[in-house]
């Protein structure tokens, strides 16, 4: 059978558009096409993501979208990757018939070994369960952006009681910093601009390789790349926030002054429940610690409400929280209960009514928040990065306060062309609840 081109649909977080982007640049290697054209597609993989309900349900509906091409397209072979197809690989195989393989997490290297097989009539392929694998160094992407994430770090040792994320990626595994300063003088040799450190939790990187937290080493030497104009940093776990990354983070001018810290509650008794190994009196220190060392600091985080025998008090506790400290960034989950997780068992689960009513008090509190300090962005001048060409003159962008996809953007008026990827200085002239308007200045 002849197979030559090949799509790949990315599901989920940032780390899996990096194993998709490394499976390109396997299968290009291999002398494969990669097609965004998904009814010219020989071979389909669907990297799928099975963090939470909402997460699974869409991957569930991306994988039936896909049988369609089947039967109606030119595809030959249906293959699932990511966090969904390593947690549930028998059942999907089983389950869904126009499925042919499995890849799972710590097997992306094996992708056109899976591709082969397949084409050797060998039936059906599953390779899963090797989730502590090291990270693919050496393959080199092939698609560069503006913008581009760069995973510091695999897997995660806190072992969350709601988090499932451990049995699926494995142990924290840190990359070796000489590596990744590699791959992002790579990266800005082909353009980038932007790179996002990610990882399962970034505070926690090089502890394993060198005995301790180095990320502020990392920050360090990643300023020192030419080309490179911002680096931003995700994932920030509260309890390994040492002093000298503080230190990195204010010292270093390319490291923009934006943290996104998931603190996920802030009740001792919830957070114990959790087992987060932290406190309300270490988070509030932190915070405070943060805003005086580095005063233009923007601070994002994220809760879970509803989390088992979460009482109305605790919850009015942490509603209080919200709107004393006034993050600039913030996004609220209701608790998922994922079966193969210690909080799976708990009891006293809170109904999913009272769960979503407690996310839109949360929110309808941080929008009145975020209004008022959009609002005080106005008159003031602000770098952007050009990002989209909209209309009658307007482009979108996004400013150091804005991580892509999960925080609020700048809408640019000009009256002469902007090269998208380019930085600008624009004055806003006027606020919205989320995001910003402004003029270039000419």
């Amino acid at each position: 059978m002849n197979i030559n081109k090949i799509s790949i649909v990315t599901l989920g977080c940032s780390k899996n558009e990096i194993d998709s982007e490394l499976m390109m640049s396997i299968l290009k290697d291999n002398d494969y096409t990669i097609t965004n054209y998904l009814n010219e597609a020989d071979v389909i993989i669907v990297n799928t993501c099975g963090f939470i309900d909402k997460a699974k349900e869409e991957s569930i509906e991306a994988i039936w979208e896909m049988t369609k091409y089947k039967k109606e397209g030119n595809c030959k072979y249906l293959i699932l990757s990511g966090c969904l197809a390593e947690r549930y690989s028998k059942e999907l195989l089983d389950e869904i018939s126009e499925v042919d393989g499995i890849i799972g997490t710590g097997n992306i290297k094996d992708i056109t070994s899976i591709i082969e097989n397949l084409d050797k009539n060998k039936g059906k392929v599953k390779k899963v369960g090797n989730i502590n694998e090291k990270y693919l160094e050496g393959v080199n992407r092939i698609s560069f952006n503006p913008t581009e994430y760069v995973r510091i770090s695999e897997g995660c040792n806190n072992f969350c009681t709601y988090c499932i994320i451990p049995k699926l990626r494995g142990k924290h595994r840190s990359r070796a910093m000489d590596d990744i300063v590699n791959e992002v003088e790579y990266l800005a040799n082909n353009g980038v601009k932007e790179i996002i450190l990610i990882g399962q939790n970034t505070s926690d990187y090089g502890i394993d390789l060198y005995g301790e937290y180095c990320l502020d080493k990392l920050l360090d030497r990643l300023n020192a790349i030419d080309g490179i104009n911002w680096i931003r940093i995700l994932y920030l776990y509260p309890d390994n926030f040492t002093d000298d990354l503080i230190r990195s983070i204010r010292d270093n001018k390319k490291v923009v002054k934006y943290v996104d810290i998931p603190l996920q509650h802030i009740n001792d008794n919830v957070l114990k429940r959790m087992n987060r190994r932290t406190t309300k009196e270490d988070i509030i220190s932190l915070i405070s610690k943060l805003r005086k060392e580095i005063p233009d600091i923007i601070i994002r985080t994220t809760f879970i409400v509803g989390f088992p025998g979460e009482t109305e008090e605790e919850f009015n506790e942490l509603l209080s929280f919200v709107k004393e400290i006034k993050f600039d960034r913030l996004g609220v989950f209701t608790y998922s209960r994922e079966e193969g997780t210690p909080a799976y068992n708990l009891p006293n689960q809170v109904p999913d009514k009272i769960k979503e009513l407690r996310r839109n008090q949360i929110m309808e509190a941080q929008k009145e928040i975020s209004e008022r300090i959009m609002a005080e962005k106005v008159e003031k001048v602000i770098s952007v990065l050009i990002e989209e060409e909209s209309e009658n003159n307007t482009y979108i962008g996004r400013s150091y306060m804005d991580s892509p996809d999960i925080d609020g953007v700048v809408y640019v008026n000009s009256h002469t062309e902007l090269k998208l990827g380019s930085f600008v200085d624009v004055k806003i002239v006027d606020s919205l609840e989320y995001d910003l308007i402004g003029e270039v200045i000419q």
